[in-house]
């Protein structure tokens, strides 16, 4: 049966759905009401079946029209922004008119950041593929492009439509995508959800080989936890700043690779381990809760060797992180066990610390 929920404030109120067949004419139909035409946005890495049912499932309702841009992080370019504009602008789509992305992160993010931009905005639904983009990117209206400068430093808070959440779509990944995506699932737990971070103890193996009925369970959960946190914070001025959990090391870590060397929810789960290890040093949290988050990161299977990377190297990408405010740093902690703080009073000598394995 399909789960539902909700995000966003008053008129930017959407509904997330959730159900092994979510792609279907009866869910989407009713988001296309008054759109005449409809884009698609896709990347090369999504099934095409996925994206001809989703097709499918659009008419007769919208004419519809596609976009595929080649996979991986560099479709969030300049160019590629400016292409899907153009394209807009000649298949002369106007505000009554709709985008459609159906792909993991890159696509939604690019796809939402169009739609922000496009006339000054116009609506986009979000069909995310992929564990990661499921429980984390298709919610809370962050859009963004990269620039040469560093990732997701151009973009917009604006939120989609609606959010169509299709389980039986993560068949199609690969084991190695689809426990990078568990690792936005262990942010949660760590963060804000103590029954989430229960639930997977209980049951890593039936996780990892992607039982249906807790699979659904470990998704809701994850949105329901984002869900509250960016319908009291939209635009990352309070609370929902602790999202950003293992992202600052993360993101450092990812472009330190050019986006080339690991997934995101590697990077993100060797940033949780050098974030948790701050917090230790920091007295925030006990020796044994600190080996408690390892312990859970390593049921997951995760690879947190931190020996491939130098501080030095990695700080000119972390002095570039969004959470600086008015020149300093600042980070996501553990005050406890699922419970996170944003701080800059920290000793910095402890974030060198942290990285030694």
């Amino acid at each position: 049966m399909a789960k539902e929920l909700f995000a966003g404030q008053r008129k930017n109120k959407y509904k997330i759905l959730i159900s092994k067949e979510a792609i279907s004419r009866k869910n989407i139909a009713p988001l296309l009401k008054e759109h005449k035409k409809t884009l698609i946005i896709s990347d090369d890495g999504v099934p095409q079946k996925i994206v001809k049912k989703v097709t499918a499932a659009c008419k007769p309702s919208t004419k519809v029209f596609e976009i595929i841009l080649q996979q991986g992080e560099k479709a969030k370019s300049i160019q590629n922004f400016q292409k899907i504009l153009n394209f807009l602008a000649e298949s002369n789509f106007d505000r009554t008119d709709l985008i459609i992305a159906v792909g993991g992160g890159v696509v939604g993010d690019i796809s939402g950041y169009v739609a922000s931009s496009y006339l000054r905005g116009i609506p986009f639904i979000q069909i995310p593929t992929t564990l990661l983009a499921q429980v984390d990117s298709s919610v809370g209206g962050k859009t963004a492009i990269n620039i040469s400068a560093g990732k997701n430093l151009v973009g917009a808070f604006y939120n989609p439509k609606g959010v169509i959440i299709d389980t039986s779509v993560l068949k199609t990944l690969s084991n190695r995508e689809f426990k990078a995506g568990l690792a936005e699932v262990i942010k949660y737990a760590l963060i804000k959800n103590k029954s989430l971070f229960s639930l997977l103890k209980r049951h890593p193996k039936e996780i990892l080989l992607m039982h249906h009925k807790i699979i659904e369970e470990i998704i809701f959960a994850s949105i329901h936890t984002k869900a509250q946190i960016v319908t009291q914070d939209e635009k990352e001025n309070g609370i929902r700043a602790i999202l950003n959990f293992g992202h600052t090391f993360g993101h450092a870590i990812e472009a330190h690779g050019k986006y080339k060397k690991i997934l995101h929810g590697e990077a993100v789960a060797k940033g949780m381990k050098i974030a948790s290890k701050i917090s230790y040093l920091e007295s925030l949290i006990s020796e044994k809760d600190h080996k408690k988050v390892i312990a859970l990161l390593e049921m997951f299977e995760f690879d947190l060797s931190l020996n491939q990377y130098n501080y030095e190297e990695l700080k000119p990408y972390i002095l570039r992180d969004k959470k600086i405010k008015a020149g300093r740093l600042n980070l996501v902690l553990l005050n406890q066990l699922s419970n996170a703080t944003v701080t800059s009073a920290f000793d910095t000598k402890n974030l060198k610390k942290a990285m030694q394995d």
